[in-house]
This record gives C-alpha cells, structure tokens and sequence, in this order.
C-alpha cells in the first residue's frame, strides 16, 4: 500500500545536498523573523518534503528533514488528535504535500515558540501510530521522519491517552519572566494589551485572492497600533507576540493581566461562507451571543487552542460562573464602553457591517479586571476587505482611529474618577 510513498522516498533521496543546503538557506532567510539573527546558532531544521498516502484502515506520513530530527508524540482525546513535537522546524514543503487524507481529516504544523514546532493529527476517529521512527535516507545527508497509522478501539485510545507522561512546554513557559512587558511604563501610564490573534501553528482565516494567512494580517496591525499608540504621553502599549508564535487563549489573557493591563484590545481577520459580507465588528464578552454570526465566530476563535494539539482542560461550572459574572460586573460596562468609542471613530472612515456591536463567548476576552474587545478589522474572505487588509496606508488610518478611540474612552474613564 506504501509503495507510493517508497517511490516518491527514492525521487526525493536523489536530490543533490547542494540543492538542499540552497533551499535550507533560502528558506531561513524568507520563514524567520528578523529575529533570527540572534537565533542563528540555533540552525532550525529544515522539512523540505513530505508526502501522505493510505486509507481508512492505515495511513503513512513521510517528512524529509535536512538532518536527524528529535520528536516525541502523544494522544489528545476530545477530539482525537497525535501530536508530534519537534525542536524549531522551518516547513519548506507545499501544503498540498501534506493535505489530510485516509485516517487524518486534518493536519496543522507550524512554529510553537522559538525552540519547538508541533505536527498536529486530527483523525477521523480513534488512531494510533503503530510506527514513529526516524531514518537516514539513501544519500546519508538527510533524515526521514516515518509515521504509520492504523485504527483501534475506543478504549485503546483511552488507554493510551491515559498512560501517557507528557508536559507542554508552551504552557510551562507560561512564567512571568517570559512574559513580555512594556517598556518604560511610569506609575500612572495607562497600559493597553495589544493582542495579534493567531499565531506559528495556528495560521488563522486565509485569504480568498492572495491566500494571505491571518496571523501575518493580524500582526502587522497590532504592530501598527503598539506603534501609534505609544506616540501618546502616558500611554504604554505593548503586543502579546512580537513574532510568528503561538500563544494560547489563556496565556494571552495571563499576559495582559499580568501586566496590569487597563485595556486588551484582540486584532482578528475572519473569513465567512457569504463572500460579500465586509467590514469592521467590534465583539464583547457575554454567555449568550448577540446573534448566530457571534456565536459561531466565537466557536471557531475558541477552537484556537484546540488546532495547536491543546489538551481541553474544563473549569468547574462554579470558576467559569464566578469568571463571567465577575466579568458582567467589573468590565463588561468599560468594555462596551471602548466598543461604542471604537466604533464612534470608525464612523465615516471604516466601513462596517449591520449591527457592528456585537457579543459572545469568546475565551480570550475573558480576563475579569481587563476591559476587552476583539476587532474583525475587516473579512479576508472578501477580496475588496482583503485589498485593504493588505494596504499599508489603510493599515496606519485604523491605527490612528483605535488610537483616539483609547484617548476618548480613557478620557470619560479619568473623567469618572477611574
């Protein structure tokens, strides 16, 4: 059944290591941020193949790396998902090469954090690997990582998600010293979150014409708005990433609370299925969803942590009550508050669509003492929206309108004695 993928081994095994080392060189310069500088020494691996092949019953997963490369896999249940971790991988192959088929109906990878990478499976049903192995290929310059999947039971599956030993790195650097600060902060600075949504594994929404991945569109905003807002006298803003990585929804809460935030602002770029909707929406917290478009907004943006290979770690009904009426009481009126000034703001200057408050569950505006909105800047499903998306010049206008709407909200805020 393999034999396809021992066919397309031998072809990839007959590339030269010139070729190779060209492309591991081209692809570092153009993946890693420019950071990397400093990450160098580091030499991040280099997957420059991969291919797929199989059926319901038994699936292969063959990726080519320019050297030997260290993983370790685990089980997620809820739903069922094989992780694969890596050390800090570049992906040079085409997503195509790697497109979900037999026992995986989905299948993510991307950068964690500066030091790890994550091959996220997410199967069709209960799955195991019968193989994990990695082997020199046939030039002895490069190494193949082998995955072979069949089905099991139920409660096989069980069995190995519970006798696993496993701890996530993402979440035990989850530390206050990791977590970045604003710079020269002054007692009574007021101090704004800046949130680029999505990140390394987690690409977001994907843009209809240039096919522009979300967190790139996301950061770049956020980097604009830290930027213009910090050309304010006392305000400090700061971003949650500064780079391709991946951050949970808990961890971007933490950050902003931690850093004794007085606002979070979460940057997004969502697609729709009705292609000619477009336009700006400003989102607040609530148990129940103002409409249908929230709801299910807010179930894909809580899946986020889920696309990453997250465990799903439930709160007791009584925290995630105290949570949310904490959050009703404390901050949802400020809240609603930024919102109305955001969308004063975009009044005349921004387009937006019908009804452009609008609120649901979202997991990332959820801190209890940080007033919160999440701002679909506009619709990489449309393309008019994705032209714009893109321009930098539009890009510093929204930059400029957020910013006098933080100024008129923490105005009416000191106003009142806050």
């Amino acid at each position: 059944m393999f034999k396809r993928a021992r066919i397309a081994a031998k072809s990839a095994a007959r590339r030269s290591t010139f070729a190779r080392r060209v492309l591991a060189a081209l692809l570092a310069a153009s993946l890693l941020p420019a950071a990397a500088s400093s990450v160098e020494a580091r030499d991040p691996l280099l997957a420059y193949g991969a291919r797929i092949v199989g059926d319901d019953a038994r699936t292969r997963i063959v990726i080519d790396f320019d050297r030997e490369p260290r993983f370790s896999v685990h089980y997620i249940a809820n739903p069922e998902r094989i992780v694969v971790d890596l050390p800090a991988t570049a992906f040079g192959f085409p997503a195509k090469d790697l497109a979900a088929r037999g026992l995986f109906k989905d299948i993510r990878y991307g950068k964690m954090d500066e030091e790890s990478a994550r091959i996220v499976l997410t199967t069709a049903g209960p799955v195991k690997l019968a193989l994990a192995k990695v082997q020199a290929d046939e030039t002895g310059d490069g190494h193949r990582l082998v995955l072979d999947a069949e089905m099991i039971d139920k409660k096989a599956f069980a069995e190995l998600v519970k006798t696993q030993s496993w701890s996530d790195r993402t979440e035990a650097a989850q530390t206050t010293s990791a977590i970045p600060a604003p710079q020269k902060a002054a007692p009574g600075d007021f101090v704004i979150a800046v949130d680029a949504g999505h990140g390394g594994i987690d690409t977001g929404a994907i843009g209809v014409d240039t096919k522009t991945e979300e967190k790139q569109v996301t950061l770049a905003f956020a980097k604009a708005l830290t930027d213009r807002l910090n050309k304010e006298p006392g305000i400090k803003a700061f971003l949650t990433r500064e780079d391709d990585e991946f951050l949970s929804l808990s961890q971007r809460v933490l950050i902003a609370r931690q850093n004794h935030a007085g606002l979070f602002i979460s940057l997004h770029a969502d697609t729709l299925k009705q292609k000619d909707i477009r336009g700006a929406t400003v989102y607040t917290i609530s148990d129940k969803a103002s409409d249908k478009l929230a709801a299910d907004l807010a179930e894909r943006e809580n899946l986020s942590d889920q696309i990453a290979g997250k465990e799903t770690v439930a709160e007791p009904p009584e925290v995630a009550d105290i949570l949310l009426d904490l959050t009703r009481r404390e901050t949802q009126a400020f809240s609603i508050s930024l919102a109305e000034s955001v969308l004063n703001s975009f009044k005349d200057q921004v387009g937006t669509i019908n009804n452009p408050h609008r609120h649901a569950g979202f997991r990332v505006l959820q801190a209890p003492d940080v007033p919160s909105i999440l701002l679909e800047i506009g619709f990489l499903s449309n393309a008019d929206d994705e032209k714009l998306l893109l321009d930098e010049a539009w890009r510093g206008k929204i930059a400029g309108l957020l910013t006098d709407a933080v100024k008129r909200y923490r105005a009416a805020v000191m106003a009142n004695g806050g």
